[in-house]
């Protein structure tokens, strides 16, 4: 009780010193200053999200892809009105995955067909609001389909991007989608690399198929190599649809030595249901150096979310904008994942 008096005295004498107007004037600004993540950790976790999109068109032809499927003379009847629905739901699934009051600070896409689509979700749906910028690749994939990544220009000063180019002809397989390279500052003053990636596709069966999926981690690990080779202690985050799970031969490949660790693996849930069985698709990759507690940037695998938002289901299965060629209006046929980085501002 004599502590709380000597506290009620000190108040007693600053208002009578200052006045109270001047009083609560300054206590204001003492909370105000007090709520700014100056200082240790930052309080609001760095959150990041990827998510397969499954196939976001515009309504218009490009001669240069085989985009006919959506079209609004096509089968599927891909009208403006549908498309402008599913930029609606994927902005309302974006702003529904971030922390608290915040959207995700980055956000990986695949299946997206143009940049003109991500103009249209981050300027004119619900997204605009959060200030999104964008990079996406130019892929030669016969689809048209890409991957990209929005991000936050006051939380992500971006420094470079480039798409890294799959070869195919060896394998005798069409081109695949590039993989995005984007580098940049985060608020601790650290360069993060980023790299999202969607790989080539089971079409044909997972054994027939995986060589060009080993090409392409085989590329991926090359590049992240680069990375380590420029930089100290690189702060590396690859996510992506990989279409392989944790425990196939791509997979291993990238993590062969060590340098980088599978966020998912272990999991037993999923993010893609394939005959009635979940399955983990979508993964996020990290460079050790990501995992180490006392790293300016860090995180750890209990850091990972599989969003199951409800709206994103029906009857127990994702729901899709299209089942089979019947229009349902829904959003994708995978689940988004997210992860929060933990960053430091001492300096």
């Amino acid at each position: 009780m004599n502590r709380y008096r000597v506290i009620l005295n000190e108040v007693k004498n600053l208002i009578a010193w200052f006045g109270i107007q001047r009083f609560f004037a300054l206590l204001r600004m003492t909370l105000l200053l007090l709520s700014f993540p100056c200082l240790g950790y930052s309080q609001q976790p760095y959150r990041v999200m990827f998510w397969n999109v499954e196939n976001l068109f515009d309504t218009r032809d490009d001669p240069r892809k085989n985009d006919n499927e959506f079209l609004p003379d096509a089968k599927r009847r891909w009208i403006p009105y549908r498309y402008r629905d599913k930029l609606e739901k994927l902005a309302k699934t974006i702003v529904a995955s971030g922390n608290e009051m915040e959207v995700p600070t980055l956000v990986g896409l695949c299946e997206v067909e143009n940049d003109s689509c991500l103009y249209d979700l981050t300027r004119r749906t619900s997204l605009r609001e959060a200030g999104y910028r964008f990079a996406i690749t130019d892929s030669p994939d016969q689809r048209g389909i890409d991957v990209a990544l929005l991000y936050q220009p006051g939380s992500f000063m971006l420094i470079t991007y480039h798409g890294i180019r799959i070869p195919h002809k060896q394998l005798k397989k069409g081109p695949t989608r590039d993989i995005l390279h984007v580098v940049g500052e985060v608020p601790s003053g650290d360069t993060l690399d980023v790299f999202v990636c969607h790989m080539p596709s089971r079409s044909g069966g997972q054994a027939k198929s995986e060589p060009y999926r080993l090409l392409t981690a085989s590329i991926l690990k090359h590049a992240t190599d680069s990375v380590f080779r420029i930089r100290k202690n690189p702060y590396v985050l690859c996510m992506g649809d990989f279409n392989d799970y944790p425990n196939n031969a791509s997979l291993k490949r990238l993590c062969s030595d060590g340098r980088l660790q599978n966020l998912m693996k272990g999991r037993k849930d999923g993010t893609y249901l394939y005959r009635a069985k979940w399955g983990i698709l979508d993964q996020f990759i990290v460079s050790g150096t990501l995992l180490k507690r006392k790293s300016r940037i860090h995180t750890s695998a209990k850091q990972v979310q599989i969003l199951r938002h409800s709206f994103l289901f029906q009857k127990g299965k994702p729901f899709r904008t299209y089942n089979g060629l019947k229009y349902q209006g829904g959003y994708s046929d995978h689940l988004p994942i997210s992860v929060d980085l933990f960053l430091s501002t001492n300096h």
